[in-house]
């Protein structure tokens, strides 16, 4: 598939942008998207990233970080820390995700990460369909990752940083494979969860049906 011009980046950014230009126009000065990583797999902390973009410093190609190769996610990131007005990344802890279930652990890594904007967002754009105890105004987007630039690229920089996280993760415990599948539940993995017990990073509310 032939790689878009920047033409047709540029209109892709400018769609991308509607409901930041659409919140400007309400005024809200400070509008920060909002997105998860690492929801399902079965070690690992749930991450989440808040993005302001700057308006004046274009970032082409932003979109779902699924849709995007690694070494492209890992582009992008690097140009949203650049070019962005603020960004951050937190976390929920594997024990976190055990006692309050992954859903609300991963309400609380957003909240985490909307708080440690170095300067406060007036309005918040939430991938997905809920979220809870968000301490700013905010509308949740399903798909938002697709339709919004500031969700797009807080889900690459949620994306890249939980994946850089893993890699260390395989450091420390070679012989889950972490370093592939991310902790992710596959066959391989399941595999070596059974040979060698569960680590200390897996959520025991995930893999109590492998052990």
């Amino acid at each position: 598939m032939p790689r878009k011009t920047n033409e047709q980046l540029r209109e892709k950014l400018f769609s991308m942008l509607e409901l930041e230009r659409t919140l400007k126009r309400k005024g809200f000065c400070a509008v920060a998207g909002v997105d998860e990583a690492g929801r399902g797999p079965l070690a690992g902390e749930v991450y989440a990233a808040a993005v302001i973009l700057d308006t004046d410093n274009e970032i082409l190609g932003l979109d779902d970080s699924k849709k995007l190769s690694p070494k492209r996610r890992e582009e992008l990131f690097e140009i949203i820390i650049a070019r962005s007005a603020a960004y951050s990344v937190a976390t929920a802890s594997v024990e976190e995700i055990d006692a309050l279930n992954i859903r609300n652990a991963t309400y609380l890594a957003m909240n985490r990460a909307i708080a440690k904007l170095k300067f406060a967002a007036d309005y918040v754009l939430v991938d997905g369909d809920a979220v809870t105890n968000c301490p700013v105004a905010h509308e949740c987007v399903i798909k938002g990752d697709s339709k919004s630039a500031s969700i797009a690229a807080a889900s690459i920089m949620a994306k890249v940083s939980r994946d850089l996280a893993m890699l260390e993760e395989a450091k420390r415990y070679p012989c889950y494979g972490f370093e592939k599948h991310k902790g992710y539940g596959t066959a391989e993995h399941i595999a070596a969860i059974q040979k060698y017990g569960p680590c200390e990073i897996h959520r025991k509310s995930f893999i109590r049906n492998f052990v």
